[in-house]
C-alpha cells in the first residue's frame, strides 16, 4: 500500500489526525480540495474554551475534556493561543445569580489544575469592565478562557504532520474510492491513483458526501448549523471580552480583534447545505442587537467592517434547537472490508483529543499501536517560554519591523520567526512591501512552508491582513505567486 492512512479534509480535525498518525510513524496522506482551514475551521469564534454554556445542557464530560485540552494548547502554542478574561454581565431574569456563580465555580475546577485565574464577581476596581455597559449598577462576573487564530492552528497541525513525514495535498480532492485487496484504492482530482490501508473521513460538513464517494455507510448523522460573525470598530478599551446573555437564552461573544476591532458572534441557524455559509440580514441585525442590548455605544449596519460565516457539522443527537445540539464528537468505524473512520461533530478545542481517540479506534483494525503521542508536544513555533520576553527579543533583534508588525509576526510564527528572518539586518531584507506590512520574504515563507497558493490564503487565513490591506495588495500577491510558480516550473 502507498499509505497507511488516507485522510479526507484539511480542517482542524483532519490536520490533527494527520499529525497524530505521523507522530505514530504512520505513512499518511491528507487531501483537501481547497485550502487548509478554508471552511468551518477558519470561521469559528476563535476561542479555546471549555464551553461554559454547555454546563447548562449537562455536558460535563465534554467541558472537562475541553478544559484539559485548553491547558495543553496554552502550553503547546503560547505565541498563537493567549489567555483572555471574559466579563459576564448578569441578567437575573435569564439565569439567577446563584446558578451562574455555581456554574463558574464548577467551570474553574472541572478540568483540574489550571494556569488561568479563577472566576470572581466584579469589584470596585473593575470600572473598565463596567464602563461600556448600560446602567451604572450593572454587576457580573469575570472568568478565564483563551483566544486562538483558528486557521493558523490548523496550519501548525499540518506543518507538524508534514515535518514528521505526512504528505499534505491542498487543492486536491478525492473523486472516488473503492475497497480492493484488503485496502482502499482512491482516485484524486490531479489524476493520481493511490492506495491506503484505511481512510479517515474528516470532511466536516461534507462528511456524507465523502461517504458516498467511498461507497461506505454510517449510522450516525449530522446537523448543519450556520454560525455567523461580524467585525466592527472597537467599542471599549481593554483586552477583555464579553459574554452577553440574550433574551432567547443564547449567548453572544464580543471579543477584541486585530488590535482596534471587535468580533461579535455567533449565530446558530439550521441550514440544508454546506454551501449556505453566508450571513443574512437577519443575522446581522441579531448580532448588532445583541451588542446594542448591553453596550452604551450603539452600532448600526454602517459600522460592520467585515462578516464571515461557517457551517458546523454537528453530530445529530436529536436536540430540538440548534443551540442545544451537542458539540461533542462521534467516531464511527466501518470495517465491512477495508476500514473507514468517519468523524461527526467536534470543536476546535478538542481536535487534538479527537485525533488521539480516532487513532485509538482505528488502530486495531490496521495493526497500529495507537498510544498517546501529542499530549505534551509543542506545536511548531511554540518554543516561547514567555511571550512578552520573546516579543522583546524580536523587537531588539529586528528593530526595522516596527512595533505593530513585530507583534503580528511574533504572534503568527512564534519561534519560527527566527528561521524566517534569519540574519536580516534591515527592512530591505524583507523584500518588496506588497501592502499592509506584507513583504515578499514572508510571502515566500507562506508559499514554501504553509501551503499558501492564493491571495485569499495569505490575507484571510495565514495573516489576517485582509481587512486593512490596500485594495491592490491581493492582485500584487497573485502576480508574485504566479511569477514564483513560473520560475519553479522552468526546467
Amino acid at each position: 500500500m502507498d499509505y497507511d492512512i488516507l485522510i479526507i479534509g484539511g480542517g482542524i480535525n483532519g490536520a490533527a489526525i494527520a499529525r497524530e498518525a505521523a507522530l505514530l510513524d504512520r505513512k499518511v496522506l491528507l487531501v483537501e480540495r481547497d485550502d487548509l482551514a478554508s471552511a468551518t475551521s477558519s470561521a469559528s469564534t476563535k476561542l479555546i474554551h471549555g464551553g461554559l454554556r454547555y454546563l447548562e445542557y449537562y455536558e460535563f464530560g465534554l467541558v472537562r475534556e475541553a478544559l484539559k485540552e485548553r491547558e495543553r494548547l496554552l502550553a503547546a502554542a503560547p505565541h498563537l493561543i493567549r489567555p483572555m478574561r471574559f466579563a459576564l454581565p448578569h441578567a437575573d431574569r435569564l439565569r439567577p445569580w446563584w446558578l451562574v456563580r455555581l456554574g463558574l465555580m464548577l467551570y474553574d475546577r472541572l478540568g483540574g489544575p489550571t494556569s488561568l485565574p479563577r472566576s470572581r464577581g466584579w469589584g470596585e476596581a473593575d470600572g473598565a469592565i463596567r464602563a461600556p455597559l448600560k446602567g451604572p449598577a450593572v454587576r457580573g462576573f469575570l472568568y478565564s478562557d483563551a483566544w486562538v487564530d483558528d486557521a493558523r492552528l490548523v496550519v501548525l497541525n499540518a506543518r507538524d504532520a508534514a515535518d514528521n513525514g505526512a504528505t499534505i495535498l491542498t487543492r486536491t480532492a478525492l473523486t472516488g474510492a473503492r475497497r480492493i485487496d484488503g485496502g482502499w484504492q482512491a482516485t484524486l482530482s490531479d489524476g493520481r491513483n493511490v492506495t491506503a490501508r484505511a481512510i479517515v473521513n474528516a470532511a466536516g460538513p461534507w462528511v456524507t458526501e465523502a461517504l458516498r464517494l467511498t461507497g461506505a455507510n454510517a449510522a450516525a448523522g449530522i446537523r448543519l448549523v450556520k454560525g455567523s460573525h461580524i467585525v466592527v470598530p472597537a467599542q471599549y478599551r481593554g483586552d477583555h471580552a464579553y459574554m452577553l446573555q440574550q433574551p432567547d437564552r443564547r449567548i453572544v461573544f464580543a471579543i477584541p480583534y486585530l488590535d482596534d476591532k471587535l468580533l461579535i458572534g455567533t449565530t446558530d441557524v439550521p441550514v440544508e447545505r454546506p454551501e449556505d455559509a453566508r450571513i443574512d440580514a437577519g443575522e446581522i441585525d441579531y448580532l448588532l442587537g445583541a451588542a446594542n442590548r448591553w453596550f452604551t455605544p450603539q452600532l448600526g449596519r454602517e459600522d460592520v467592517l467585515w462578516t464571515y460565516s461557517g457551517v458546523r457539522a454537528l453530530y445529530d443527537d436529536g436536540a430540538s434547537e440548534a443551540r442545544a445540539v451537542t458539540r461533542d464528537y462521534v467516531l464511527e468505524l466501518d470495517t465491512a472490508g477495508a476500514p473507514i473512520l468517519s468523524v461527526f461533530g467536534g470543536k476546535i478545542t478538542t481536535a487534538r483529543r479527537l485525533a488521539e481517540d480516532a487513532l485509538a479506534k482505528l488502530g486495531p483494525a490496521i495493526g497500529i499501536d495507537a498510544h498517546p503521542v501529542s499530549r505534551a508536544r509543542v506545536l511548531p513555533g511554540g518554543y516561547v517560554a514567555a511571550f512578552g520576553d520573546f516579543l522583546g527579543d524580536i523587537r531588539t533583534r529586528y528593530p526595522f519591523l516596527g512595533e505593530a508588525r513585530a507583534e503580528r509576526m511574533a504572534r503568527a510564527y512564534g519561534s519560527l520567526l527566527y528561521d524566517m528572518l534569519g540574519d536580516a539586518t534591515d527592512a530591505a531584507a524583507l523584500g518588496e512591501d506588497l501592502g499592509g506590512g506584507l513583504g515578499t520574504r514572508e510571502l515566500d515563507w507562506l508559499a514554501t512552508h504553509e501551503w499558501a497558493r492564493t491571495a485569499e490564503d495569505v490575507l484571510w487565513r495565514r495573516t489576517k491582513l485582509g481587512i486593512g490591506a490596500p485594495a491592490e495588495t491581493a492582485g500584487r500577491i497573485e502576480r508574485y505567486l504566479a511569477e514564483r510558480d513560473a520560475i519553479a516550473a522552468q526546467p
